[in-house]
Parts: C-alpha cells; structure tokens; sequence
C-alpha cells in the first residue's frame, strides 16, 4: 500500500488548518509503517519498550477512540480496544493472532468516526475527561496534533531501528 500525505495549505481558517494538521499526522504514521512486514512492523527494537509500529497505529486508534468519541459525543467506556484495567498496555501487547491488517483496519474506523464527530461539532463545544476536566474540541484537535507528532518522532526512530530507512 502507497500512503499519500499532503502538506497542509499555508494559508487556510483555523478549522480546516487543524482537520489538514491532524489528517498530515495520521498518514505520517501510516508512511512510517508502509512497505514492513508482520516482523517488522511487530519488532521492539528497543529492549525497555513494549512499542512497536504496530503497536503505535492500535495506540493511535484508541487515542481516536477516546477523544472523539467518549470525551467530545459522550460515549460511555468502560475499557479500550486492546486495553483494560488487567491490561493498561494491551494496546502495545500484540498476540500471535493479532494481524497489522486487522489492527490498521480499526485505526482507520476509529479516525473515519474521529472525523465525522468533529465535523459535528463546533470548536467551542466541550466534553468531560475521565477526570471531569472540561475541554473544548478546538483543545482536542491541538493535543491530537500534538499527539501524533510526538508518537511520529517514536515511529522514525523504530523505523530506523527495524530497516534503516529515514526521512519525514
């Protein structure tokens, strides 16, 4: 699969840089899976870490999930996907059976959702955290962004790690 990323326009209103800031950073991830195989989007090369490429796109998707749907429409959630209070890193554990086809299938549920709830809503609407903060969806799409970025930076360097390949 060829993963298509565009830079987002230069000069644009504040929603449509975010929706083009947050879409940038979700085909980031999915550039810097492109091309592996089972083992190596599944490889840990650093041995302190349960993370993985494959491990970052089932994290990515209940990131999704959560800010999306539970904090910004209200979705009650007990558990995650591949989390629960047994398994806080279940998103990270990957079993034998689990597949990146599978897994990326989710993530891209869990941002087609993602994006139809935020085109819903207005910057200024708010949801509740698991903790009771407040936040605004304008809140969300910045932290999405910056979530992304972040776990980006961990996707370049375990691609490094896995095949040697580098870049943007």
């Amino acid at each position: 699969m060829t993963v298509e990323r565009s830079d987002p326009p230069y000069g644009t209103d504040e929603r449509a840089s975010y929706d083009a800031w947050l879409d940038y950073h979700r085909a980031t991830l999915l550039v810097k899976c492109d091309g592996l195989d089972r083992e190596q989007l599944r490889a840990r090369p650093v041995p302190s870490s349960l993370m993985s490429l494959h491990g970052l796109v089932r994290h990515m998707a209940e990131v999704e999930r959560n800010w999306f749907r539970h904090v910004i429409d209200g979705e009650p959630m007990a558990q995650g996907i591949w989390w629960s209070d047994e398994r806080p890193d279940g998103d990270f554990e990957i079993a034998d059976e689990d597949t990146y086809e599978a897994d990326l299938a989710v993530w891209q549920d869990q941002v087609d959702q993602a994006r139809a709830i935020a085109a819903a809503h207005a910057l200024t609407d708010t949801g509740s955290r698991r903790n009771g903060d407040v936040v605004d969806l304008r809140w969300v799409y910045v932290h999405m962004i910056e979530e992304y970025a972040r776990h980006n930076g961990h996707a370049d360097l375990l691609r490094e790690l896995v095949d040697g390949t580098v870049g943007e």
